[in-house]
């Protein structure tokens, strides 16, 4: 099981490749060290999965009857909004270009490990996704983390 935490800041080439930092590339899951998939995000952001983790939301998503027309909108959209990388021989993964384009990301990007998947965040547009107030940090902690 893939384990990923921290904030990682990353350059990306002139053609769009980002190289995966160390810590993240040694915590993939063996069977799926150079497969990656990436989805664009509810926000304007990128998630990343190793193939492992993958596997189990594709389970989700293609168990969806195509006869609901509910169903069959979020599948259309789920299945247009994401694409299948390699991790390159210089850990590099090339990410798609309207793929940037919907996270904003231009040279540099925030890495977020989120325990099974990772996020890919313009700097810019994550400071403004995160939680500036302490009391509303620990209020919603304990709302979703007290038992």
């Amino acid at each position: 099981m893939a384990f990923f935490t921290s904030e990682y800041e990353c350059k990306l080439d002139t053609k769009g490749r980002l190289v995966l930092p160390a810590k993240i590339k040694n915590n993939l899951p063996e069977v799926s060290t150079a497969e990656l998939v990436i989805r664009k995000g509810f926000e304007p952001n990128l998630i990343l999965y190793p193939m492992v983790e993958y596997k189990k939301i594709h389970h989700k998503i293609s168990s969806l009857s195509e006869f609901n027309p509910e169903q069959r909108k979020l599948k259309r959209n789920f299945f247009r909004s994401i694409a299948q990388v390699e991790l390159d021989s210089a850990s590099r993964i090339n990410v798609p270009k309207t793929m940037l384009a919907h996270a904003q990301i231009d040279k540099e990007a925030i890495l977020i490990g989120m325990g099974n998947y990772i996020e890919m965040w313009n700097p810019e547009v994550f400071n403004k996704h995160l939680i500036e107030d302490a009391d509303e940090y620990s209020e919603l902690a304990q709302k979703f983390l007290d038992e």
